[in-house]
């Protein structure tokens, strides 16, 4: 048995954003559009009213403050209400690729290492380009790595599922090391026309080397213990696929073709399954509350965090403790756990312990307890 350890990390993060504000205009104009167009249904009571969103309301409820997008205009047009992204030729880089290539790069660098040095590379996200090739195998045909690649998908645990599955590959000798890559375009299978959940998602890309400890020669962080769980759950759901066109009433405007959620019943059951898993992931590995110097945790609700946090550590996390990107970045799926490590944890010192944790649809959750070494 060989030790894993985490060598780099990078984050591709999108050029355009779009804040609380703008969010709002763009919605209450949709919702204006909407309003005026079924007047008469409303008032008849067979159609709902649109409600405004307002900044306060999305902060409340979330604690996000702005996103990252690819594409902001179409987005931002309430006849349109979704990004508007160039069709590429097969022949060009897919976009998830080119954004993955992006963080990877950076992950490589901050390890000292080449494409040369990569046996795999897993692509893990919440929704994929398309069903094949596998965007995994572009990315490594891309990047120039030897050896293979897969695609997987266990939606926003996929990163710490993946550094589980490279992780275990390392361990058992079959590699060297591996590339674990994480493309979220979330803004695509976001329904921005949905008040209850327009605000929630952004888009980035990140990159998590492992490789054999043996094999390091800087700062790394190994990794002593990961742990994976599923429960299957209807409350976070999206229908789309390939079978979509052969069933009779698949009309393109479906409201269950894109990301839909039960938030209450996700809030009241998926809480109580991280904590106890992250307690229980901790418990045998002889580990206390007070030996962890820091939980990365999924990115997906401020107010989910803090209690996971206090649950954790049995008190209220000091600053820093269980660091917060979602207020930037929003809810990048998988992605949002790795951003909170790649961004907040140089400053940990040899010896120190940490978790990194990723949970939803599935439901899933995963942890990933990492030790800093050099």
């Amino acid at each position: 048995m060989y030790q894993a350890a985490i060598t780099g990390t990078g984050v591709f993060t999108p050029h355009q954003t779009i804040t609380n504000a703008e969010l709002v205009e763009a919605f209450n104009a949709y919702a204006d559009l909407y309003n005026a167009e079924n007047a008469e249904a409303i008032e008849a009571g067979t159609v709902e009213a649109k409600a405004h969103s307002s900044e306060e309301f999305i902060v409340k409820a979330s604690g996000i403050e702005q996103r990252y997008v690819m594409d902001k205009s179409g987005i931002l047009d309430p006849n349109i209400m979704h990004p508007l992204l160039r069709q590429r030729r097969d022949e060009e880089p897919s976009l998830m690729a080119e954004m993955a290539i992006d963080a990877a790069q950076k992950a490589l660098a901050a390890a000292g290492k080449t494409a040369a040095d990569v046996d795999a590379v897993i692509c893990a996200a919440s929704n994929l380009e398309r069903a094949y090739p596998a965007v995994a195998i572009e990315i490594q045909d891309l990047l120039g790595v030897k050896g293979f690649a897969f695609d997987m998908n266990v939606a926003c645990s996929s990163a710490t599922f993946g550094i589980q599955a490279a992780a275990d590959m390392i361990r058992s000798g079959s590699i060297r090391s591996a590339l674990v890559v994480n493309p979220e375009i979330c803004s695509a299978h976001l329904e921005w026309r949905d008040r209850d959940c327009h605000f929630i998602f952004g888009d980035v890309a990140t990159a998590t080397l492992l490789e054999r400890a043996e094999d390091t020669d800087g700062p790394c962080f190994d990794v002593i213990s990961t742990r994976c769980a599923t429960e299957y759950s209807n409350n976070i759901r999206n229908n789309n696929g390939f079978l979509r066109r052969s069933r009779p009433d698949g009309l393109s405007d479906r409201r269950d073709m894109q990301f839909m959620q039960n938030g209450r019943k996700v809030f009241k059951e998926v809480l109580p399954m991280v904590a106890d898993h992250i307690g229980g992931h901790m418990a045998d590995n002889g580990l206390e509350s007070s030996d962890l110097k820091r939980i990365w945790l999924h990115q997906a609700n401020k107010s989910m965090n803090d209690f996971i946090g206090r649950k954790v550590l049995g008190r209220e996390p000091e600053t820093g403790e269980q660091p917060n990107i979602l207020q930037d970045y929003a809810n990048t799926s998988s992605a949002g756990s790795i951003i909170a490590f790649a961004k907040n944890s140089d400053d940990l010192k040899d010896g120190d312990t940490g978790l990194i944790c990723s949970f939803g649809a599935g439901y899933s959750v995963g942890s990933v307890i990492v030790k800093k070494r050099g």
